[in-house]
């Protein structure tokens, strides 16, 4: 199970690379202005949003939705092809995208942490990294025309579904100790937790300017595409490292790990802000990445893991207030400052992650 599940992350983060590092600088291409490019990619985290609060109502995540949540997935992909130069229908298969992609990780994530722990996790989930940088540094040799790189994402997608396939029908055979809302005892409560959930939504607000802008600000001010592709890259080579060693970290206290990571994170895109034509001051903060998403990633869902006996529904959530309406709010914010206010683009976001440490914070001395 863990080769299939590291080989499935390899994947799917390389279509992630795919979609936040080149359909930005695709639908730019395009024609699309800024405000338009972050009203596509507001949508999907959106839906990411709105879907967890389907399982409150007896919906469940399970082979059967993972299996079609992997099929929506893969024809969102698809639909990008034709729809790439026509804004609905291209925030159309956007919307379709995002539906799989809310499915598809929180249900590999638990089976990640049931079958092989949080000690190892980092050491399956770095696979995922290598697979990102791989097709960062691959495609940027080939994007010659936009259509280039929807075949990327396509390919990725469609990979992505058979990896997941193998695990969804693998895993239906392993008992798991995932707790059922519908079960006497057994609840889930946001409320129980509110300054965790705060935070986990400001820190993926703060990302929004990077996501969405990071390739669109660094060209902009004088970098090449090819070094803006290798800043991704260095930043992922980071993330790597952390999640390679980052197993005794994890024995410490996660709560304050949050913290500690999204201040650091908040010292990371202000330099980005003060500093946009300076490469090595570039560099310095993609190694930050290291903290702001592998470590801090982690002492996430292990909270989470640890907090909820609904594990399943803890890590929806999770991806649905974070990724989802922190992605919406960011990706949205992030096309209107750029398009108005550029030169506050990351302080905007080194604010939000501020926020969001001392939000943990709060909730740690609570």
């Amino acid at each position: 199970m863990a080769l299939l599940i590291a080989l499935f992350y390899f994947f799917y983060f390389a279509l992630i690379g795919v979609h936040i590092i080149f359909v930005p600088k695709i639908l730019s291409m395009v024609g699309y202005e800024p405000s338009a490019i972050g009203t596509v990619f507001a949508a999907a985290p959106l839906v990411r949003f709105a879907i967890p609060f389907l399982f409150l109502k007896g919906f469940r995540l399970s082979q059967k939705t993972f299996f079609t949540a992997l099929g929506i997935m893969a024809l969102g992909a698809i639909g990008f092809y034709p729809a790439l130069e026509h804004f609905w229908p291209l925030l159309g298969v956007n919307i379709l995208f995002g539906i799989g992609i809310a499915l598809i990780l929180p249900y590999i994530e638990v089976i990640a942490l049931e079958q092989i722990g949080k000690e190892r996790y980092g050491k399956i989930r770095l696979f995922g990294s290598i697979g990102f940088i791989a097709v960062a540094l691959v495609l940027v040799n080939y994007l010659t025309s936009p259509h280039i790189g929807i075949g990327f994402l396509i390919a990725m997608a469609l990979l992505t579904l058979f990896f997941g396939a193998l695990i969804g029908l693998k895993e239906g055979n392993i008992p798991t100790n995932e707790c059922k809302a519908s079960d006497e005892g057994c609840r889930f409560s946001i409320r129980d937790h509110i300054p965790l959930w705060i935070g986990f939504f400001l820190m993926q607000v703060s990302f929004g300017p990077f996501y969405n802008f990071f390739t669109i600000y660094t060209t902009d001010h004088g970098i090449s595409l090819e070094m803006s592709v290798w800043l991704w890259s260095f930043g992922v080579i980071a993330e790597i490292l952390m999640f390679y060693f980052q197993g005794k970290l994890l024995m410490r206290n996660l709560h304050a790990l949050l913290w500690l990571t999204a201040f650091i994170t908040a010292l990371r895109w202000m330099l980005v802000a003060l500093f946009p034509n300076s490469l090595g001051v570039l560099f310095a903060s993609q190694s930050l990445h290291a903290f702001s998403f592998a470590l801090f990633h982690t002492a996430a869902i292990s909270v989470l893991f640890s907090l909820y006996q609904t594990r399943r529904l803890s890590q929806q959530f999770f991806f649905g207030i974070s990724y989802g309406l922190g992605g919406f709010v960011g990706a949205l914010g992030a096309g209107i400052i750029y398009q108005y206010a550029p030169t506050y683009l990351f302080i905007g976001g080194a604010i939000t992650a501020l926020g969001a440490g001392i939000a943990f914070r709060g909730g740690f001395n609570h």
